[in-house]
């Protein structure tokens, strides 16, 4: 196959019997206003809303959509058809500008919703199809990122998305492209979310036998009680059983120094917020605060090895282990623990009963763990030196557990690039794909 420039950098060359147009020359593109609101005298619809769009690349009648009303204007215009291509026209992050989904199934009075635009074929001379793997191509969906305009919410003017370049093949390879990435994808798909699936069972399989460990030891053949308590069940019969708060030398949480007195922040204490934790070790923060801050807010200094638990908000029942002496708010309870538990131990303790404490959490739409559940919650553990040695069998599980995961990632983002870049040479034309075109009626 012979080849030509385009003198377009992020295209170079492509087959001589292509073409290089713009989005404009073969779609409308018709940005949505209707809002998601039920209206009186309006007419009863359903939407295919941005979470459609960007939670699925074809859309059909399986997707729940969103009932809403829309006056008889919007429902001529915003009317689905089959082989439109929706996109994301605004955002939070430009990067997600230009997500497409291709409507392969419609009903009536299933309308475009807002913030997103409709990209219809003006023609015959383009599929909706094709068009659709040319905006998964991120080298022509970044034409769109560059365009976006915002600060907190970036959206894209229907110009730029009009004047967006593409590179055009016969209609015949259009199709025989569209048919090869769809069947293509798929596969690679189904392996991504199988590799996907294995990363959640070997997080099952790290969990069962942290629980396992935690709460049974390493002797099996030791004699076992009913600790009388759900999360925990049977436990060997000469650990010892205590409150929280006994077995802790310091618990409480701190404080949050005034955000607008500049000089209670930028010193040199760390001060740790429930975002800052990490279900590991704690060993930077995002902010840090002065003395005079410390002095004169409710935050509180406590020592190294100190356990925290987040007790609210996006956070909650995140775990942390501080490596150093640091302040901290009042989201995090903070656990001294004694000379009885090492506070890996604990950490571990609490991985294992995170739910149950969440489930036993107080408050309206956002559960809240209480501090003073947590004090009175009734805790079974070995001595020291048996704590110590459960402690190393964890981590030689934790060691194993995360070796096994970087190399399922390490596969999944490998998939994901394959997947990105076949793309890419189909739609530019740098793969040739000779098999699909046989099977394309002229």
């Amino acid at each position: 196959m012979k080849y030509k420039e385009t003198d377009i950098q992020w295209l170079g060359k492509i087959p001589e019997h292509w073409e290089t147009t713009t989005i404009k020359n073969h779609f409308y593109v018709i940005p949505s206003n209707v809002d998601k609101k039920t209206k009186e005298n309006e007419i009863p619809v359903e939407l295919c809303n941005y979470v459609d769009v960007y939670y699925n690349d074809f859309i059909d009648l399986s997707v729940p959509f969103m009932e809403a009303t829309a006056n008889e204007n919007e429902v001529v215009k915003f009317q689905l058809k089959e082989k439109d291509v929706l996109i994301t026209k605004d955002s939070e992050d430009p990067l997600d500008i230009g997500v497409p989904a291709l409507i392969n199934e419609v009903k009536d009075k299933l309308l475009c919703g807002y913030h997103l635009s409709m990209l219809r074929p003006k023609s015959n001379k383009i599929t909706g199809d094709y068009l659709f793997w040319l905006l998964k191509d991120t080298s022509i969906a970044s034409q769109l990122w560059r365009e976006a305009t915002g600060v907190t919410r970036w959206a894209i003017a229907s110009r730029h998305v009009k004047n967006s370049i593409i590179a055009l093949p016969p209609k015949k390879e259009q199709i025989a492209v569209a048919n090869y990435l769809e069947n293509a994808c798929n596969r690679i798909d189904e392996v991504i979310n199988s590799k996907e699936s294995q990363l959640l069972k070997i997080d099952s399989y790290y969990k069962s036998k942290l629980h396992e460990l935690i709460t049974k030891g390493l002797n099996k053949n030791v004699d076992f009680i009913d600790s009388k308590i759900d999360w925990q069940g049977i436990v060997p019969k000469h650990w010892k059983r205590d409150k929280l708060f006994r077995l802790a030398n310091k618990m409480g949480s701190g404080g949050t120094p005034k955000s607008t007195n500049q000089d209670y922040y930028n010193g040199s204490i760390p001060w740790i917020q429930s975002g800052d934790l990490n279900d590991g070790l704690i060993s930077k923060t995002k902010k840090t605060i002065t003395q005079r801050g410390l002095n004169e807010s409710s935050a509180k200094i406590f020592n190294s090895g100190t356990v925290l638990i987040a007790m609210y908000g996006a956070t909650i029942g995140k775990l942390g282990i501080m490596s150093t002496e640091a302040a901290t708010n009042q989201a995090c309870c903070a656990i001294q623990i004694g000379s009885k538990m090492d506070s890996l131990f604990l950490y571990y303790l609490l991985f294992d009963m995170r739910e149950y404490l969440i489930s036993r959490g107080y408050g309206g739409g956002q559960s809240n763990i209480s501090q003073e559940v947590l004090k009175q919650q009734y805790l079974y553990y070995p001595d020291i030196e048996e704590q110590k040695q459960i402690i190393d069998k964890i981590k030689f599980l934790e060691k194993k557990t995360s070796e096994i995961k970087k190399q399922v990632k390490s596969q999944i983002k490998t998939l994901k690039n394959y997947r990105k870049s076949l793309i890419h040479e189909c739609v530019t034309g740098k793969k040739q794909i000779v098999k699909a075109m046989e099977t394309v009626k002229n």
